[in-house]
């Protein structure tokens, strides 16, 4: 850039700047009103987010406050700011619930939680949020023409919580903790049976039952072997052509060998 045209630049962006600290410093509200918008429009995200929230008082209750309280929210979503975001939107959900920007809010609310939702390692409360709003948005805009993002949106939220449940309880596993792995391995399987992991699960629950009756005390063996043997009947009955099944099988003839000594050992 040559030297005449990067001072003219300079003090455009100076202008812009003193012009811009002017009006923060006014007392003219319907301005401000007007240059928020004209900065929204503009993409000046930041700027707009400013001036909303400087007249955001003022034009409550009036017939401006829904587009006020709306394009603030939506100056925060489009900072990617999803936490303010999602609080303004609830928040002009509850104040404005038959604007005409109302189903929008309630999506936008909605969509910031689920950009809000961790990875699946990390707690999942922004997740299960995200989930019931979606939810409870269907229930009340069944025609909505953001329906079938929802339903996507729901879909993938609900298999990072399938991750969520099917990590914590591989996590008791490794770290052989078999007696809260079983619960949790049961767990998962009774909230998600359509897991992904299904196969897995069940064939760790299978592990697991064998190596807590095999560290077990005498009393608890017999019982533990045999819920062992059960979880090993359940998984071959589910999936008889698993490339787990023949370490299943191992484990099977393990069972029965422990269980005929018990027997002996009774008879005896």
């Amino acid at each position: 850039m040559k030297a005449g045209q990067a001072y003219i630049f300079l003090l455009v962006l100076f202008t812009a700047c003193s012009q811009y600290e002017k009006l923060l410093k006014s007392a003219d509200y319907d301005l401000k009103y007007r240059k928020a918008f004209e900065y929204y429009h503009k993409r000046d995200y930041e700027r707009a987010a400013t001036l909303f929230e400087q007249i955001n008082t003022v034009y409550r209750g009036s017939l401006k406050g829904d587009s006020v309280n709306f394009y603030l929210a939506d100056s925060y979503f489009k900072q990617e700011d999803y936490l303010m975001a999602a609080e303004s939107f609830k928040l002009f959900e509850e104040t404005y619930s038959r604007s005409p920007f109302a189903e929008r809010a309630a999506y936008l609310k909605n969509y910031c939680y689920y950009k809000l939702s961790p990875r699946p390692e990390l707690d999942q409360e922004n997740t299960r949020i995200a989930m019931a709003g979606l939810e409870l948005f269907m229930v009340k805009y069944p025609q909505s023409e953001y329906i079938p993002d929802c339903k996507r949106l729901m879909a993938e939220l609900r298999e990072k919580l399938i991750e969520k449940s099917y990590l914590n309880a591989m996590l008791y596993y490794k770290t052989e903790h078999y007696k809260a792995a079983i619960v949790a391995l049961r767990n998962s399987l009774n909230q998600y049976p359509d897991s992904k992991y299904r196969e897995e699960i069940k064939f760790t629950l299978l592990k697991s039952c064998y190596l807590l009756a095999d560290r077990s005390v005498p009393e608890k063996r017999k019982e533990r072997f045999q819920d062992a043997m059960d979880e090993y009947f359940s998984f071959v009955d589910e999936y008889p052509k698993s490339h787990y099944r023949k370490e299943a099988d191992k484990i099977y003839r393990q069972c029965m060998a422990v269980l005929g000594n018990e027997k002996n050992n009774e008879k005896e």
